[in-house]
């Protein structure tokens, strides 16, 4: 079962305010490559890097303001987008015979989230090369106004995932969230109150992850631990595949793979006491609906918008259970009510995390396009949830790895050119330049 985070309430989170340090960043530029490494990620493939270095060179002459738009398809992307900033564009700059200021950087939003699980070391390095956390789910003004400040008046370009979440898809870009498209006319307002006149754009920047093998026995093997786990196997789904093999049997495992996990939790949910759905995505979708039922019904909580939008907001209300400004003014009794009531939240917040796991699947992903690359997406994400469900989340997966890395940094958006229909109609002006940044990110993996 998933293990038990919150045995007891704890102190009010507080911001971490960011506080850029030098050294910092020279340490982690250091370590970059090792890091790399350690993921797998053994080869880079750059499209783009000599306008961004451009973009870099106007920026740091005053001339424009950077908001750094990236796609985020694995954890990894923190990574891949330093090698990008801190190598891959200064090595265009001098191919071009541009110059840089260094540190080729920039600040960035993260989730607060982060440092309640990789711990505080994480938040404290994170503040240290200008990050800004904000808490998902929540009008987080105080984050706002920081990332506001620093990207109109800071020192390096504001870099955003528009996604808000891993979608731990190469090829299929999530729905974006409207804040980076605010960002940037919040800038553009900011500036022109200022007195200033340098253009605002955002960059989009695709990144994807590819496999460098078309060796199909990693994936089998994968499969067949999958298998294993959820009780599955059979004599000929672990008999070792043909590589030459055709596509067919396997994708039957991957549905078949599929329809036991739904099962199981299904009949976790008592789902299956109930009419049975017509495929796949439906009994998915009723799974996610129930998950998402169970928690919102113990916070209280109406079920509206999307799927992630919900999971944001019971995050945000098992946290107010659990992170609580008044512990030092409570009773005794009253602590150990506190102490009953996080844990129940952490509880019941279980069963959002259940959603998240499976929130980005489809029925149709692996069908139109039966790659290395997007069985091993969809694996992974099985992977991962039943690693979740076991307790076992730092048991490693069958390696799959290692992968090379491509990124595309897409033509600049130029936000000031659609400032004018931002004053006649803000909402309306966010949502066409949120869905023209989609365009030019979808291009950019297409």
């Amino acid at each position: 079962m998933p293990r038990a985070g919150i045995q007891a309430a704890q102190p009010a989170l507080r911001f971490i305010p960011p506080d850029y340090s030098r050294w910092m960043y020279s340490l982690c530029r250091a370590a970059l490559p090792w890091l790399l490494r350690a993921r797998g990620l053994v080869h880079f493939e750059t499209s783009g890097s000599e306008s961004l270095a451009a973009l870099f060179a106007e920026a740091q002459s005053g001339r424009c303001r950077l908001l750094i738009a990236f796609r985020h398809p694995s954890t990894t992307d923190p990574l891949v987008m330093a090698q990008l900033l801190w190598r891959e564009v200064p090595r265009a700059a001098r191919r071009h015979g541009l110059s840089l200021k260094a540190p080729v950087h920039s600040q960035f939003l993260y989730d607060r989230g982060i440092p309640l699980w990789a711990g505080a070391a994480a938040g404290w390095i994170l503040s240290k090369l200008g990050g800004i956390p904000i808490q998902r789910g929540k009008l987080d003004r105080l984050a706002l106004r920081t990332a506001r400040e620093l990207f109109a008046h800071g020192p390096f370009p504001l870099a955003i995932a528009p996604e808000g979440v891993t979608n731990n898809h190469g090829e299929l870009v999530s729905p974006l969230e409207p804040g980076l498209a605010q960002m940037a006319f919040w800038c553009c307002e900011d500036l022109a109150a200022a007195g200033r006149h340098e253009r605002v754009l955002i960059v989009p920047i695709g990144l994807q992850y590819l496999s460098t093998s078309d060796d199909w026995r990693a994936i089998d093997r994968l499969l067949g631990r999958l298998e294993d786990l959820i009780g599955l196997s059979t004599t000929s789904s672990r008999r070792p595949a043909d590589p030459d093999q055709v596509l067919e049997p396997r994708y039957q495992r991957l549905i078949a793979l599929s329809e036991r996990l739904l099962s199981l939790l299904e009949g976790f949910y008592h789902l299956s006491e109930h009419v049975p759905a017509v495929d796949l995505l439906e009994r998915l979708d009723r799974l996610r609906e129930q998950a998402l039922s169970v928690a919102e019904a113990h916070f209280q909580l109406s079920p509206r918008g999307s799927v992630i939008e919900r999971c944001r907001r019971i995050e945000q209300a098992a946290w107010a259970c659990i992170y609580r400004d008044d512990l030092e003014e409570l009773s005794e009794v009253e602590r150990s009510l506190a102490d009953w009531a996080a844990r129940e939240a952490d509880l019941r917040m279980a069963h959002m995390r259940l959603v998240e796991h499976f929130a980005t699947l489809s029925g149709s992903y692996v069908a139109e396009k039966p790659s290395i690359d997007r069985y091993g997406e969809v694996l992974m994400i099985f992977w991962r949830a039943v690693a979740w469900i076991r307790g076992r989340e730092e048991e490693r997966p069958p390696a799959l790895g290692p992968w090379r890395v491509r990124m595309v940094v897409a033509e600049p958006i130029d936000v000031l050119e659609c400032s004018g229909a931002y004053r006649r109609d803000r909402r309306g002006a966010v949502e066409r330049l949120t869905a023209e940044l989609r365009e030019r990110l979808e291009a950019a993996i297409g």
